[in-house]
């Protein structure tokens, strides 16, 4: 689909939080600057968390709780991550939060069933004047969970 401001982006980040419970994985890819924080940031006010969201790039991992009884938002940053093993030294309870990992491509592997991947690019050749470019996000459910919600891609993952 094809996202034309960081405003769109950050809807698209509130329709999927619509569809988030605790357990639910989303990994990100995309380049640096492709949107995946702005995503990100529209998740977590549509979630109501407390606190702005921000890039977690320097403390790797950002817990962003919400009311009593809900599941946090766990937005990691895996950019500075080298293998699934880092990943899991940051100890976070993947069946009781809601966890978005950029940069997550080749780390998430194994850590649940079902996962969301969405990934962003950015326009190349585009105009370098232009204030904003807009972007293909591509929307992949795999697992169970995703199938009965109809986010799978074409091979039906």
């Amino acid at each position: 689909m094809r996202i034309k401001t960081p405003e769109h982006m950050a809807q698209l980040g509130a329709l999927i939080a619509s569809r988030l419970q605790a357990g639910d994985l989303l990994q990100l890819n995309g380049e640096l600057g492709a949107g995946k924080t702005t995503l990100t940031r529209g998740i977590g006010e549509a979630l109501a968390v407390r606190g702005a969201v921000t890039s977690p790039t320097f403390v790797l991992a950002r817990t962003h709780p919400r009311g009593t009884d809900l599941p946090p938002l766990v937005h990691v940053d895996a950019y500075r991550l080298s293998s699934a093993l880092e990943l899991d030294d940051l100890d976070i309870d993947y069946v009781e939060s809601i966890v978005v990992v950029e940069w997550g491509a080749g780390l998430t592997d194994g850590l649940t069933s079902s996962w969301l991947e969405i990934t962003i690019q950015r326009p190349t050749g585009g105009d370098p004047d232009a204030d904003v470019e807009p972007r293909e996000v591509t929307v992949t459910g795999h697992g169970a969970r995703w199938v009965e919600l109809g986010w799978l891609d074409a091979a039906g993952h």
